[in-house]
This record gives C-alpha cells, structure tokens and sequence, in this order.
C-alpha cells in the first residue's frame, strides 16, 4: 500500500513540474516587445558632421507585438552612454518601426531625432541598447568594425 501511495505521488510531482517547466519555457522564449531591428552606424560619404550625413546615422526600432505600445520615457543608449529619451506619449503601432537619426529634423510617426552635432555610433563597433521607461533592457545590437550598417 505504502509503494502504491509513493508511485502515486511520484508521478503527481512529476506532472506538477513537467507542467511548471512546460508554462515557463515559452515567457523566456518571448519575443521582445520592441527590437533593435538595424543600426546604420556609418553614414555614406565624408564623416563631415552635416545634418545630413548625421541623421543617415540611424537605429531602427520595429514593434513585434500585436498591438500598438507606448514607447514614452524608453530610451536608445550606446557603450559611452550617449542617451536618446522618447518623450511624450509616442506609439509605435502593431508591426511598425520607428527610425531613430543622430541629427536635427521634425519628428514623425515614422522617424525620431537625437538632435546631436556628433555621430553617437562608433564605426569601430560599438552596441546599442533599448531599454523601456523601468530601465529594464529590452534589446541590444552589436557589430564590430566591418561595414557601415548591421542587422539585428
């Protein structure tokens, strides 16, 4: 009796972990919420500080989430810790990205600026970081000196 009681309870605890283990495995294999989807850190040309040749420095962010998340108070930061700060109420729609220039212009729905007079991503290799409005770490892209742009 007592080994038919200890078999029985063997197996429940094995389908009580096995069940545990089968419900964590898919949240640590989540997709990010939003992802670091290209980092174009060399800009075409003469590195000569021009607007234009600053905001063709850039960092594309795509939403992989169902629905549209706000991005307010996330921040894009590089090694030196060059800060970039989503201000305001700003959504980023179901599958859409968000192309974030190193230099002047109006922002969109569609394009960001950092708003520096200096190239923030080393051509040499750097990483860029996203991290949401708790400072939690949602994504990161690196690339080494090869290049002038990278997927992630």
């Amino acid at each position: 009796m007592k080994n038919n009681r200890l078999v029985g309870f063997t197996a429940a605890l094995a389908v009580a972990v096995g069940c545990s283990l089968a419900v964590a495995a898919p949240a640590q294999a989540a997709t990010p919420a939003v992802e670091i989807t290209k980092v174009y850190y060399d800009s075409p040309g003469t590195d000569n500080r021009s607007n234009t040749s600053l905001n063709a420095e850039y960092v594309k962010l795509t939403n992989r989430r169902s629905s549209t998340l706000n991005l307010k108070s996330w921040t894009v930061r590089d090694k030196s810790n060059h800060v970039y700060t989503f201000s305001g109420d700003f959504r980023l729609a179901k599958g859409a990205s968000v192309y974030l220039h190193t230099g002047k212009g109006t922002n969109t729905a569609a394009h960001r600026y950092w708003g520096s007079g200096n190239y923030v991503w080393n051509n040499t290799g750097d990483t860029a970081y996203l991290r949401n409005s708790a400072g939690s770490r949602i994504d990161s892209c690196s690339w080494g000196s090869k290049g002038s742009y990278t997927y992630c």
